[in-house]
C-alpha cells in the first residue's frame, strides 16, 4: 500500500487530527449532557457561603450557647415523611417564636429540590407538612434555624433505606 515511506507520515499526522478533534467533540458533548450540579451547602451558593464563612461559624458558635436543636424525625421515607425538630434553650425551656427554613435535597442534583416553611409550632416542636419524596435512597435535610438575631445551619445526611441520620 505504501511504496513511498514519505506517503505515509502525512496520512498518520492527518488521522492524528482528525481523531484529537473527535475527542474533542465527543468531550463537549458529553459535558453538556452531565452539567456540573453547584453545591447549595449552607443554603446558599458556595461563592457566597466561602465569602462569608467565618461569619457562618461564629454564628453557629453563638447560636449552640445558647439553644440546642435536636431532628426527632425517626427516619425519612418515600411516601408520608414528617420533618420535626425540638428547638430549645440551654435550660431545657421550648423555643416557640424560632424560623425554621427546610430544604430537601439530593446530593448529586437539585432537581428534586423541596423547599419547606411554615411548621407548625407546639412547645418548641417545629413540625412540617407530610413530604412524599420523588425518589427513594439519599437525602440531605438542609434546615436554617433562626431566633431573634442568631441563626444556625442544620445540615444533616439521610437516606430512605437506612434509619441513621447524621449531621455534616
Amino acid at each position: 500500500m505504501f511504496k513511498n515511506p514519505g506517503t505515509k507520515w502525512p496520512i498518520i499526522i492527518g488521522l492524528s487530527i482528525v481523531g484529537v478533534i473527535g475527542a474533542c467533540v465527543w468531550t463537549i458533548k458529553v459535558a453538556l449532557n452531565n452539567p456540573v450540579e453547584l453545591s447549595n451547602y449552607g443554603m446558599q451558593g458556595y461563592h457566597d457561603y466561602d465569602a462569608n464563612a467565618n461569619e457562618i461559624i461564629n454564628a453557629k458558635i453563638a447560636f449552640d450557647q445558647n439553644y440546642t436543636i435536636e431532628f426527632l424525625t425517626p427516619q425519612i421515607t418515600e411516601k408520608g415523611s414528617i420533618l420535626e425538630y425540638k428547638v430549645s434553650d440551654k435550660s431545657g425551656n421550648a423555643v416557640n417564636d424560632a424560623k425554621v427554613e427546610i430544604i430537601l435535597t439530593r446530593p448529586d442534583l437539585k432537581e428534586f429540590d423541596m423547599n419547606l416553611s411554615n411548621p407548625s409550632v407546639t412547645e418548641g416542636k417545629y413540625t412540617f407538612t407530610p413530604v412524599d419524596l420523588p425518589k427513594a435512597g439519599r437525602w440531605d435535610i438542609m434546615a436554617k434555624v433562626s431566633v431573634g438575631t442568631l441563626q444556625r445551619y442544620y445540615n444533616l445526611k439521610a437516606d430512605t433505606r437506612n434509619p441513621i441520620t447524621s449531621e455534616f
